[in-house]
């Protein structure tokens, strides 16, 4: 018999956008040129360079996955929530075959985890989702269709694709996310106000293993828990995983030895969602 999806929840309420110091400079540079190509053409040139170097430190902080000069971003978990907490973050699933075997792993250990999901890849395995959900762990959002190009999206393909991958993941889950990661931590300056507009809340990483090309799953687990400290957002892959010599998705080599080392310093991995109420962690 086949499972019915839970009933759809809500929209999140809107957060309020609010440009960053960065983007406000960046409005009265654009509003400054326009007076100095009125008034001062023959200075035409200085704007353009003025204007060039705005835009090329705009495509720096865009390729940074842990900037913050484009909008929050969750690099770490909150205060609140960090003292013996970690946060493991699991992108480009679900995967059939990895997914259930991460989800034992994580039951082994009683660890939480929350996993970016790709609005369709869970519309191919729906119910694998509800399973990620039912066993405590948390899907968020990862796009409806993790285009590599996903930086360059303008405002409205940007936010087709976040609502999209959102009302899909809500629709399977029955939990709506709260959390959104564009393809490889890759952004513009259009995000934000979009993610505002759904309440959701960007979230990078404190570090990551590169697991989906690093075969080495000693080095992978290596780069996650070299100083893992309280309040860390670690980053792994289900979907995408890169495969070690002997053909074992690196997630499932890597993970456990990342899980043993949290446990061994006394942190509890929780989902990013628990850490917006600590209470409930």
């Amino acid at each position: 018999m086949t499972t019915l999806p839970p009933p759809l929840p809500p929209p999140h309420p809107a957060r309020k956008w609010r440009p960053t110091p960065l983007l406000q400079a960046t409005f009265a540079l654009h509003l400054g040129m326009l007076a100095l190509f009125a008034l001062r053409p023959e200075w035409w040139l200085w704007g353009v360079a003025a204007l060039a170097a705005n835009h090329l430190l705009l495509t720096a902080v865009s390729i940074w996955p842990r900037s913050s000069g484009l909008g929050p971003n969750w690099v770490r978990l909150p205060a609140a929530a960090a003292p013996g907490h970690i946060a493991i973050t699991i992108d480009d699933g679900p995967d059939p075959e990895v997914t259930p075997q991460v989800l034992d792993l994580l039951d082994k250990f009683d660890a939480r985890a929350s996993f970016f999901c790709i609005g369709s890849e869970a519309e191919r395995h729906p119910e694998l989702c509800r399973e990620i959900v039912r066993r405590g762990h948390a899907v968020e959002n990862h796009s409806q269709h993790h285009r590599w190009h996903f930086s360059t999206f303008g405002p409205r393909r940007m936010a087709s694709d976040i609502e999209s991958g959102q009302e899909r993941l809500a629709t399977i889950t029955g939990q709506r996310p709260l959390f959104f990661r564009p393809t490889a931590g890759l952004r513009n300056p259009f995000l934000e106000p979009i993610l505002a507009s759904h309440g959701l809340h960007l979230a990078s990483w404190t570090r990551r293993g590169y697991d989906t090309r690093n075969r080495d799953a000693d080095d992978v687990a290596c780069r996650l828990t070299g100083n893992l400290a309280a309040g860390d957002i670690l980053l792994l892959h289900d979907g995408n995983a890169a495969r070690s010599e002997a053909g074992q998705p690196v997630i499932l080599a890597a993970l456990p030895r990342v899980l043993e080392a949290a446990a061994t310093a006394g942190l509890k991995s929780i989902t990013l969602r628990s850490a917006l109420n600590p209470a409930t962690s």
